[in-house]
């Protein structure tokens, strides 16, 4: 059997300390490629580029760059740059969690979530802080918990998301989980230039949670690595049900 092929990217950009560390424990699984964004691409979401042309660069041997964004660089890698289809596409590790509702928003998970788009397995993986990225024992449980996923069957519609604890608490362990809900109370924040004219800051502090104890809000808080499945199937099916009464109105 051929040796696993992996794709890494990211939305931090190819010289962050996520992306190296996570290359570093997938070469103990298998061979790895990186296409990552060349400057940071954070809060991006799944957004692609189409009105202008596409440059990538290299950086080492499988070590590609992309002037565009993180979705950009699973597309090329995946049809243009890789020399077979993956065995499982990584987007990570992310400086900064991805949560709950944020992970709308995220460009890491976008990684991941175009990767099960076009079928490949996919996972984004996100930590509190590069003091945790950074840490040997921290690697070590990561490279066995990705070891034991990878050995794992899981729908085709279906990526997961792994969020990592602040370095300053031990490791408790790992916890399913489920997306949480948290509300920014002051998301939008006014502020004066010194010309007199008024500007935006978009992205609020102190937000409000909604208490869960199978989310992975709390279990992060409670120290441990989160692994939550997503679904790419965004329809909700009851209201579906509900809705369809109103088909008979507008019959030919």
């Amino acid at each position: 059997m051929s040796e696993k092929l992996f794709l890494i990217t990211n939305d931090d950009g190819h010289r962050a300390l996520g992306i190296q560390v996570l290359a570093d424990i997938l070469e103990k699984l298998g061979e790895v490629v990186i296409v990552a964004p060349e400057i940071e691409q954070s809060a991006c979401s799944h957004a692609i580029t189409l009105h202008r042309p596409l440059r990538v660069n290299t950086f080492g041997p499988n070590r590609y760059t992309v002037d565009g964004t993180t979705t950009d660089c699973v597309l090329l890698a995946s049809q243009a740059l890789l020399h077979r289809k993956p065995d499982a596409i990584f987007s990570g590790i992310n400086h900064g969690n991805n949560l709950g509702d944020d992970i709308t928003y995220s460009g890491t998970v976008a990684g991941a979530f175009e990767g099960t788009l076009l079928g490949v397995r996919s996972m984004s993986i996100s930590a509190s802080d590069t003091g945790r990225i950074a840490d040997t024992r921290t690697q070590e449980i990561l490279l066995e918990l990705l070891g034991q996923l990878l050995s794992h069957t899981w729908p085709k519609d279906v990526l997961l998301n792994i969020n990592m604890p602040t370095n300053e608490m031990p490791l408790r362990g790992v916890r399913m989980t489920s997306l949480g809900r948290r509300h920014y109370a002051e998301s939008v924040i006014e502020k004066t230039d010194p010309r007199g004219k008024v500007y935006y800051w978009i992205g609020g502090a102190n937000p409000l949670w909604y208490e869960n104890e199978n989310s992975d809000f709390h279990a992060l808080a409670q120290g441990y690595i989160t692994v939550t499945p997503l679904h790419l199937d965004l329809t909700h099916y009851p209201s579906l049900e509900d809705f369809k009464k109103f088909e008979s109105l507008f019959q030919a």
